[in-house]
């Protein structure tokens, strides 16, 4: 079940930057006791996580991200952000926002494509 809403993708050129959001859907939730973690997935590939932010503010990042994306959260906005700098071709994905506390949560996904 989707129970989350992505926002923020689109079309940018290489080295460019973006600024995904991820909210509950409807405000179902309050994000604050959750894993928030950003996966991305491009067709016929399995969904990779790129991100994760714990209810202490801890991250982690893949390796293919470090030094370029930054995830955050804000807890009274309940929302999650994952700000993408210095965005390069191999980026281009589906981006799903995923929330994990006693309930997993998913989002339906927003398209970041970069190219020139």
């Amino acid at each position: 079940q989707v129970r989350l809403v992505e926002s923020g993708g689109g079309l940018v050129q290489p080295g460019g930057s973006l600024t995904l959001s991820c909210t509950p859907k409807e405000s179902a939730f309050s994000i604050s006791d959750y894993v928030m973690r950003w996966y991305r997935q491009t067709p016929g590939k399995q969904r990779d996580l790129v991100a994760q932010i714990t209810a202490g503010f801890t991250t982690e990042y893949a390796d293919s991200v470090k030094g370029r994306f930054t995830i955050s959260r804000a807890n009274a906005a309940n929302t999650v952000y994952l700000q993408m700098n210095n965005l390069k071709p191999e980026d281009t994905a589906v981006y799903y926002c995923n929330a994990l506390y006693f309930a997993e949560y998913w989002g339906q996904g927003t398209q970041v494509t970069v190219s020139s």
